[in-house]
């Protein structure tokens, strides 16, 4: 366990400098990385845990370009596609979820960067769409990110104040998933992540987050989303080959 530990320490402190470069990566980096490690179900709430931490930390330190006309037109509505979600994880077996968590990633973010340029769609119902579906995503994987970007594109949002905004909008949908999974019974499901492996997690947190500001200054925010995109693939890949094992298995 303590060579899982340091990768997921590792995976956290990478996630967080993306996610203060680009405005995501820490459930983008994680999330793979823990439900290799720890299983579906337990992986997923972390990650929920982790995105808690960092984007409570990065929500103040961009809160002066937050956007919070757009967040308001997101956020009301996670909890429609949080739920649906979190009845998935508490029903399905793991082989199953883990097959459902590659491919749900795979295809939300490979399909996001092959999208081509798609119509402007107005902002009340691309909010509302976005809301849903990133509450799903983030519930299901632990993952908002697609949703989120495919919205900034289809208005235009430019990406200063996009990359603020998605702090508060992580929060909230990370806020949501872990009640509705609690409401659900997951959270003292058994093999959920020990106390010990959560505060050494979390505590990595900050760390990565004062890393991240002199990076994020350095490191074109291109370059760190394909760093994130590369270890989601890798991730998901791995995970989905292992989730068909388990199914084909038995």
């Amino acid at each position: 366990m303590e060579v899982g530990l340091l990768f997921v320490i590792v995976a956290v402190l990478i996630g967080c400098m993306i996610q203060r470069t680009s405005g995501m990566g820490v459930g983008l980096v994680v999330s793979p990385v823990l439900v290799l490690l720890i299983g579906p179900v337990a992986g997923i709430l972390m990650t929920n845990v982790i995105a808690v931490a960092s984007s409570s930390l990065m929500t103040l330190a961009v809160r002066a370009d937050i956007d919070w006309r757009r967040y308001l037109q997101i956020a009301p509505v996670v909890v429609i596609g949080s739920v649906p979600a979190a009845l998935l994880l508490s029903t399905a077996g793991t082989g199953l979820l883990e097959v459902v968590f590659g491919i749900v990633l795979l295809i939300a973010v490979g399909g996001t960067a092959l999208l081509p340029a798609l119509p402007e769609a107005p902002l009340a119902r691309a909010g509302i769409a976005t809301g849903i579906a990133g509450g799903f995503l983030n519930t299901a994987v632990g993952v908002a990110s697609p949703a989120l970007l495919v919205y900034a594109r289809v208005t235009n949002w430019a990406h200063r104040p996009f990359a603020a905004t998605l702090q508060p909008l992580f929060l909230t949908m990370a806020v949501v998933s872990i009640a509705t999974k609690s409401v659900v019974g997951l959270g003292s499901a058994t093999g959920m992540p020990s106390w010990p492996l959560i505060i050494a997690v979390v505590a990595s947190v900050p760390v990565g987050v004062l890393i991240g500001g002199p990076v994020a200054r350095r490191v074109p925010p291109t370059a760190a989303k394909r760093l994130a995109v590369t270890i989601v693939v890798l991730g998901s890949c791995a995970t989905l080959i292992r989730g068909i094992s388990r199914l084909l298995a038995g």
